[in-house]
């Protein structure tokens, strides 16, 4: 009996928190740059005398699927899509280095380039400033060009682009740094203008998964409520011994 609940339990938040992650992932999937989360479970004993027979669910290796997202062109010039294995550098909110795919940019009041969520974009020397009154453009290897009214074209910085040796760990913001702090800008990466990376999140198989978890859940409250009445059972039994 005691065996059964402990299992029991540990399988139903086990696939609570797989459902929370599968409806974070189809929360974005149309979110540029997405990358899916990954989870994973072990069963782990339950260390100390007399719990020998316990059991845990205990998240393990967790990360995040790493394959490209479909690239689609937009034709807006400051729409970029990072080739192969780079990533945009963006100013965190807490002031930090941190790396995204999302490369939906737009200029905000103060002439600041950011992110679709009011990041700064980080360049050369800092956040990318653009003049009052200009027309961007962004080439291929990050430069950034701003056309003014009278059809000057000026370069105002380039994007800083890194290539990660390591695989980055994602941060409770949904941005990816890397484990040994802030990364070296790659002179060689490249990103397409004028197309957005997609997520990577399949609707489809989020929604099979995401019934397949409530459906596992579904039996281990089952499971629990067999264990309750076995034990209503048992003390029937007793009380007429």
């Amino acid at each position: 009996m005691d065996r059964l609940i402990y299992l029991s339990m540990a399988g139903a938040k086990a696939d609570m928190q797989r459902q929370d992650v599968l409806a974070n992932n189809l929360a974005n999937a149309s979110t540029p740059g997405f990358r899916a989360e990954l989870t994973a479970f072990r069963a782990v004993p339950v260390q100390g005398s007399g719990a020998s027979t316990r059991v845990y669910a205990l998240e393990s290796t967790p990360g995040h699927d790493m394959s490209p997202g479909v690239v689609a062109t937009t034709g807006r010039p400051l729409d970029v899509a990072m080739r192969g294995q780079a990533w945009l550098a963006v100013q965190a909110l807490d002031g930090t280095e941190a790396y995204t795919r999302g490369g939906s940019l737009e200029v905000a009041a103060d002439g600041t380039l950011v992110t679709q969520s009011g990041l700064p974009v980080l360049g050369d020397g800092g956040p990318v400033q653009a003049p009052a009154d200009s027309e961007l453009s962004i080439a291929a290897d990050g430069t950034v060009s701003a056309r003014a009214a009278n059809g000057r074209i000026d370069n105002i910085g380039r994007l800083k682009l890194v290539t990660p040796e390591a695989p980055l760990n994602r941060g409770t913001d949904g941005l990816f740094r890397a484990a040994g702090g802030e990364l070296p800008a790659d002179t060689n990466a490249r990103l397409q203008d004028g197309a957005l990376e997609g997520s990577n999140v399949s609707p489809v198989e989020t929604m099979v998964a995401m019934i397949a978890a409530a459906r596992q859940f579904e039996a281990q409250m089952r499971m629990l409520q067999t264990a309750e009445g076995n034990e209503k059972a048992a003390a029937q039994l007793l009380s007429m011994s």
